[in-house]
């Protein structure tokens, strides 16, 4: 018995250590290109995790009809940046074209599969995933406008890279409690994530009174709850297609840690940017 749960748990936790990785790499980027190239910087950064997200995304989620959802992707990819970048005045609001239109895309795609069409809901629902995943990397693209400069965009990267970065190095050692069977996640990483990215959030604060800090420090607490929650969902992704070796596509024992490390970044770049609406960060 007990060597069988060591059989299951081994390649779960192999993933804690590179999606850690991927993800310093990631919020490096952020950080670093940014402060080195201005607008450029973030441009680049962006682009590399939408890219990598794209490349990643068939082959750790054993989709079915990867090819066109990995085209979808990419054209989702092109057009959000370009919506962002092109006007002379833009609004998110304008982003939201780009889901509505992949959304039929997505469907079309699902009709011009070869039959037999396996698991027609979960390609569909895996590729407009993506689709708002790197929707949710571009609007990294503006959050320096909103934020009040390169400063606050950059806090918001190292709240949620180190959140993350934190909460997998626990997961990798003490797993405990478990969150769910077969998910190797535990209480202890999402409350050492959380207390990390408060943490951040309070070390990058400017001095003031106490309501700025008070705010500094839900904002970290917010970001890292949110980085935290869809490392979790990656946790799952990473647990099913684990009971799915038949599915298992190349390359995914790579693409799975950029996943899981990637996927965090993009949910927290609209909830950063509504924070930054209301406060800056």
């Amino acid at each position: 018995m007990s060597s069988a749960v060591s059989d299951v748990d081994l390649p779960a936790r192999a993933h804690h250590l590179p999606a850690a990785l991927v993800a310093a790499v990631g919020t490096a980027l952020l950080v670093l290109l940014p402060a080195q190239l201005g607008e450029e910087g973030t441009l680049a950064a962006v682009l590399v995790l939408q890219a990598a997200l794209v490349a990643a995304w068939g082959p750790a989620t054993g989709l079915r009809g990867s090819a066109g959802v990995t085209a979808l992707g990419l054209a989702a990819t092109a057009a959000a940046d370009l919506v962002l970048l092109l006007p002379a005045e833009t609004h998110l609001g304008h982003l939201l074209a780009v889901p509505g239109v992949a959304f039929v895309a997505a469907v079309l795609h699902q009709m011009v599969r070869r039959a037999p069409r396996r698991d027609v809901v979960g390609s569909l629902a895996g590729s407009l995933l993506l689709v708002c995943a790197v929707c949710g990397l571009a609007v990294l693209l503006r959050l320096p406008d909103v934020a009040g400069g390169a400063r606050p965009a950059a806090t918001a990267a190292l709240v949620v890279g180190a959140a993350l970065v934190a909460g997998r190095l626990v997961d990798a050692v003490l797993p405990r409690p478990r969150i769910a069977a077969g998910v190797d996640h535990g209480v202890l990483g999402i409350v050492v994530a959380l207390l990390v990215g408060a943490g951040v959030a309070l070390l990058r604060h400017t001095p003031g009174g106490l309501g700025d800090t008070l705010s500094s420090v839900t904002v970290g607490l917010v970001l890292a709850g949110v980085a935290a929650l869809i490392a979790l969902a990656g946790g799952y992704i990473a647990a099913g297609a684990a009971a799915e070796p038949v599915r298992r596509a190349p390359g995914s024992t790579v693409a799975m840690p950029v996943l899981q490390a990637v996927l965090p970044i993009a949910a927290c770049g609209p909830v950063a940017f509504a924070l930054a609406v209301q406060t800056v960060i």
